[in-house]
């Protein structure tokens, strides 16, 4: 079972009622039962819902109650996958898939571009390592891992970083490029010290059974704040001479 019809599920049957798309995408995320790194997060999860419904009918797990809104089917039905069900399945995976990938490597292009244009030699990681992107300058090394997404409905961008990779990654030349796309693309460039300290602040959360970094930013009155507005961030935005 794919990771939207699972988190949607166990929303579903924990609240006992019908939740519009953008909810259970909402509270699956803050309950790190969902991971994603994709920009729409609430249309893939809508979109994957109305594929099983379509394509499974009765033997679906959910049951459309008004536009875009879903509860459980209670009266589902069991039947054995046929092939064009299994198929119509995979192909709605893909897609989400297909989607999400091109946002990431989009962003991983827009940083690179902004610093080959800032005088670094820099370059996409041609093998997943954990980093992205590798650039150099006066003769350092700076690894870089960028993540990208869109503002929300509710006015944050929200961000995971797989923990192991974090910890793997322990030194003064790795930094973390959160790329914030709008009519105007801003970028959030933080050193690893900052990430750990912020995480040992608890404004960078722990989800996902300790898996994975809960990142969320957002910007209010031309300030922009990470997990709260305890910790304003307006240093490290768009300042790319932190990377030195």
């Amino acid at each position: 079972m794919d990771k939207y019809r699972s988190a949607a599920i166990q929303i579903l049957k924990k609240v006992k009622r019908p939740l519009h798309a953008k909810e259970i995408t909402r509270l699956a995320l803050e309950a790190g039962i969902l991971e994603t790194d994709g920009a729409t997060p609430e249309q893939s999860m809508n979109a994957r819902l109305v594929t099983d419904i379509n394509s499974k009918k009765e033997a679906s797990d959910f049951i459309k109650t008004a536009p875009a809104t879903y509860d459980l089917n209670h009266e589902k039905k069991e039947v054995k996958n046929s092939k064009k069900v299994i198929e119509v399945e995979k192909e709605a995976e893909e897609k989400i898939l297909v989607s999400t990938s091109f946002t990431g490597k989009a962003g991983e292009h827009l940083v690179c571009s902004e610093l080959l244009f800032r005088g670094y030699n820099a370059s996409i990681m041609s093998v997943d390592i954990g980093m992205d992107i590798a650039a150099t300058k006066d003769n350092k090394l700076f690894s870089i891992q960028v993540k990208t997404a869109n503002l929300n409905k509710y006015n944050t961008y929200n961000f995971d970083v797989r923990k192991l990779s974090f910890e793997r990654h322990q030194s003064g030349n790795v930094f973390y490029i959160f790329v914030l796309k709008g009519s105007q693309n801003h970028f959030l460039i933080l050193p690893y010290y900052e990430m750990e300290r912020k995480v040992t602040e608890k404004a960078i959360l722990e989800i996902n059974r300790s898996k994975t970094y809960r990142v969320n930013i957002s910007m209010r009155d031309k300030k922009i704040y990470l997990g709260s507005q305890k910790h304003e961030m307006g240093y490290f935005l768009n300042n790319w001479d932190i990377i030195k």
